[in-house]
């Protein structure tokens, strides 16, 4: 994409996990210290990795299954839900970082005037702690969490929930993320999406996701994108 086919976008919504930032460390942490105090076989990271995306209630399943789409007994999967939101509170930020070039993106994005926001599957609880944790937090007028509304990605809800929240239409809105559900939930709300390729993709191959442009890092995002 040339300087004369750049995109014409007032608002950029970014997503969180493997988008700006890697928090499968702290995740992964979580999910074992909940399989520790079932007495259950712990999963090594890429394993957990692979199943990040799809909010914490799927992660759980998947870490007590040790299956991609596995159902565990209600019962389990009650107590796992519980004992992972306690320790995942307790450890959201402690490896957690944001990707390189995600600040200097950010930095350039403010600069040049965009509005922004976080739209995330992530609860709230903790969305929020872990954005200040990380000073991410003041660069967004607006997050959207897991749990904030009715529905969220692959749903357009999210989407046009910030578009009207901003007062634009979705051709000028943008979304930034880094798998088939960031894709899937952009073409939902007829919004371009960006994709990234180093987050939690299930190992597909991010140039066929339909999104206008892959681009290695957030720093790159002005060589597409112009203020409208």
């Amino acid at each position: 994409m040339n300087n004369t086919t750049k995109l014409k976008i007032r608002m950029v919504m970014i997503d969180l996990d493997g988008t700006l930032i890697n928090t499968a460390p702290d995740l992964a942490l979580a999910a074992n210290l909940m399989l520790e105090e079932l007495g259950m076989n712990q999963h090594p990271l890429d394993k957990i990795e692979s199943w990040i995306g799809n909010g914490v209630a799927t992660l759980v399943k998947r870490a007590l299954t040790g299956e991609y789409d596995g159902e565990p007994d209600p019962g389990l999967f009650d107590k796992g839900y519980a004992l992972f939101l306690k320790h995942y509170g307790e450890h959201v930020s402690d490896e957690s970082k944001p990707y390189p070039g995600v600040v200097e993106g950010l930095d350039k994005l403010k600069e040049t005037g965009f509005r922004l926001a976080c739209i995330t599957n992530k609860a709230e609880a903790f969305t929020v702690p872990l954005l200040k944790d990380l000073d991410l937090y003041d660069y967004f007028e607006l997050v959207i969490s897991g749990d904030s509304l009715p529905k969220k990605k692959p749903d357009p809800l999210p989407l046009l929930h910030a578009c009207k929240h901003f007062g634009i239409t979705p051709d000028h809105g943008l979304l930034v993320g880094d798998s088939d559900n960031d894709t899937q939930a952009a073409h939902n709300a007829n919004m371009p999406v960006i994709i990234v390729p180093y987050g939690y993709n299930k190992g597909m191959d991010v140039s066929t996701l339909g999104a206008v442009a892959v681009v290695d890092s957030l720093a790159q995002l002005d060589q597409h994108i112009e203020l409208f």
